[in-house]
């Protein structure tokens, strides 16, 4: 529907008639809301703009007092008449115009900027740890906003979309916080982190077995910011060798104790397994149950003596003399015998006891010098008096007991002539040496049975 009807034009002395009672017709309008349309013929338009509104008559001007000539006073008249018609519509039409252009201006000048507001504003849904609330930001960025709303995140934590993300309206940001987790799997240490609410999700996010398991705590249980303590144990496959028999039986055991028990195997005794009890038992590992009978034996052994020897200028070189007997020591050592699924086993030794200890033997040993001369008993043939007293033999001893050496010396006459110890303990030599001075003594008295072989 048009808002601007037809001007008609006046003649310079028609009057002009105002309308009647303008403003019933207005307040007889039906009133629409702002922004609804209707089809025309089907409500009555009352609007009526400003240049529209019918002008007050305007008053006639007094006749002159001498008219002028007929044909110049019409023309006249007609040209003033126009010049007025033209000002009044000039009037009506440029006066509420130049009043509203300055509002239209401010008008259009706000629908600009709050097309500018609306735009930069956006509607976000923002989830924190599972909480989820709807927001307006005008925030550029998934890190703008998480600043906006003091939401600080770690290294573990997790953004989705990632910080720097350019924003729009509608979108959805989750932040997931992480939580440590010290976990033991299959009897090894971890500490990894997760961004799980719940036991169950931390598993199945950090990618463990959880079919068959062990889990140490409950898999509902929700974990707090600081975490927990998690211990796993997955169902494995294990072969225990018992009795001439093979067992297989899947198994979430934390030892291989246990795990035999699982598979109805009692160790009795000294029974143990191929592998230490207490250990984690591994996927696939074979187990053999070991059948132990064993006993203690004690054997004493000696322990032999040390020699020490010591230089005695009082004796001939060559000459050794005991000074002190050595002892030998005794220890006890106990060995244990065993037998393994019937089969004996080297003994083994497990304790060893000194019962005494050994004594040293001390070992006197000459360094004097040999006599080069005894008189004329050098000449004599000693070897052949040897071989007939003692067989030729410096260690020989007579079955009494009481006589020794090459030349069968008691101990009182061996000593009488410089010699100590034992004869039969002093080398050939220094035998030879105390029998010619013997000779030089007492002749070949002392040799009554082959004293005769010393002259041939």
């Amino acid at each position: 529907m048009s808002n601007y009807q037809t001007f008609e034009t006046y003649g310079p002395t028609e009057p002009y008639a105002a309308p009647e009672a303008p403003h019933a017709a207005v307040r007889g309008a039906q009133t629409l809301a702002y922004g609804v349309y209707a089809a025309p013929g089907t409500y009555d338009d009352t609007y009526r703009p400003a240049y529209e509104t019918p002008a007050p008559p305007v008053p006639r001007q007094a006749a002159p007092a001498a008219e002028p000539a007929p044909g110049l006073a019409r023309a006249t008249a007609g040209r003033r008449s126009e010049r007025r018609r033209r000002a009044r519509y000039a009037e009506r039409v440029d006066g509420p115009l130049r009043r509203l252009l300055p509002q239209a201006l401010v008008v259009a000048f706000l629908a600009g900027g709050t097309t500018a507001f609306v735009a930069k504003d956006k509607a976000i849904e923002l989830n924190v740890d599972g909480t989820s609330r709807t927001l307006h930001t005008f925030a550029d960025d998934v890190t703008e906003l998480l600043a906006e709303e003091g939401v600080e995140v770690g290294a573990h934590d997790r953004v989705t979309p990632a910080p720097g993300t350019d924003l729009t309206s509608g979108d959805e940001i989750a932040v997931h916080y992480g939580r440590p987790v010290r976990l033991t799997l299959d009897g090894q240490r971890h500490e990894v982190w997760t961004t799980a609410h719940t036991v169950e999700g931390a598993l199945r996010q950090l990618g463990v077995r959880a079919e068959g398991a062990y889990v140490s705590t409950a898999r509902h249980l929700r974990i707090g910011r600081q975490g927990l303590a998690l211990d796993v144990r997955t169902e494995r496959s294990l072969t225990i060798m018992a009795d001439g028999r093979a067992r297989t039986l899947r198994t979430n055991a934390a030892t291989v104790r246990e795990a035999v028990a699982q598979a109805g195997i009692t160790l009795r005794g000294q029974d143990t397994t191929s592998v230490p009890p207490g250990s984690f038992p591994r996927d696939g590992q074979t187990v053999t149950v070991l059948r132990i009978t064993g006993t203690k034996e004690v054997r004493e052994e000696p322990i032999p003596f040390a020699v020490r020897r010591t230089e005695d200028p009082s004796l001939f070189r060559g000459t050794e003399v005991v000074h002190h007997a050595g002892r030998p020591g005794l220890r006890r050592i106990t060995y244990l015998l065993r037998t393994v699924n019937g089969v004996r086993q080297k003994p083994r030794r497990t304790r060893t006891e000194v019962v005494h200890e050994p004594r040293t033997q001390v070992v006197r040993v000459g360094t004097k010098p040999l006599p080069t001369s005894t008189g004329g008993a050098d000449r004599l043939d000693w070897r052949g008096l040897a071989v007939c007293e003692s067989g030729g033999r410096p260690d020989a001893v007579d079955p009494s007991g009481n006589y020794g050496g090459l030349y069968q010396f008691d101990t009182r006459t061996w000593q009488s002539l410089g010699g100590t110890g034992r004869p039969q303990d002093a080398p050939a030599a220094e035998q030879t040496y105390r029998a010619r001075k013997l000779y030089m003594r007492r002749g070949a008295a002392p040799w009554p049975h082959c004293g005769g072989r010393l002259h041939g």
